[in-house]
């Protein structure tokens, strides 16, 4: 198992790139999250054809926004099988497909959809709430020899971190989207990490990595170049 950020930043930061990830996992290639800057970022590094399989954490435009230039590239100018898109739930997926529809009028023709409760290792947290009030959001967890926790966006983490504490013990890397900004509610203060530290290995994305305060004992995706695409 393997993960290669495509890019580490928020929703405006546009010099570090919308939070998405490559992970290698079970033979599968997934792609978790495909931002406005992820296609563009996916062509230059020539990662695209890699691409098989698609997780969303949920619909804000920095995590799909190009999502359906994507499809389109894979089916128009790879000329590749449709990438599987993995569902948490029928209510998700009808959501995403709405989205699509003006964009691709069939999304069917370019994507397959599959229940991720098929795909044998990958559980989905439903964070509902968590991020944006009336918002569908999900944290998933990846396991093999090894756990690999994804947060998406969360702006609480005690609901992620107490179904960890009671998940069988595995050496855990929890990868969790973190703010330097105690006003910013829609992600995780990192002072509120601090607790989960003894017992996970806690990286943290998007965010700006200029503003980490010196008091900050968590380490940041983006300056670590082994996990960096």
């Amino acid at each position: 198992m393997q993960i290669k950020f495509l890019g580490t930043g928020g929703a405006f930061d546009v010099d570090y790139l919308n939070s998405a990830a490559l992970l290698s996992f079970r033979g599968k290639n997934i792609l978790i999250d495909c931002g406005f800057t992820v296609f563009t970022t996916l062509v230059h590094k020539s990662l695209i054809s890699k691409v098989s399989y698609i997780l969303l954490t949920h619909l804000h435009n920095d995590h799909i926004g190009s999502l359906p230039t994507l499809l389109l590239y894979k089916s128009i100018i790879e000329k590749s099988p449709r990438p599987v898109i993995l569902y948490q739930s029928e209510q998700f997926k009808q959501q995403l497909c709405s989205w699509l529809e003006p964009q691709l009028k069939d999304p069917d023709k370019y994507a397959e959809f599959v229940p991720l409760e098929q795909v044998e290792g990958i559980s989905a947290i439903d964070t509902l709430n968590l991020h944006s009030e009336n918002l569908q959001t999900y944290a998933f967890v990846f396991e093999d020899e090894t756990r690999l926790v994804y947060s998406g966006d969360l702006g609480k983490p005690e609901p992620l971190f107490e179904r960890l504490d009671k998940m069988p013990i595995m050496r855990t890397c929890v990868y969790h989207d973190i703010t330097f900004n105690a006003e910013n509610t829609g992600h995780t203060f990192y002072k509120k990490l601090l607790p989960y530290i003894s017992n996970y290995e806690i990286f943290g994305y998007h965010c700006d990595p200029t503003k980490n305060p010196s008091d900050n004992p968590i380490r940041l995706v983006h300056y670590q170049p082994g996990l960096m695409a």
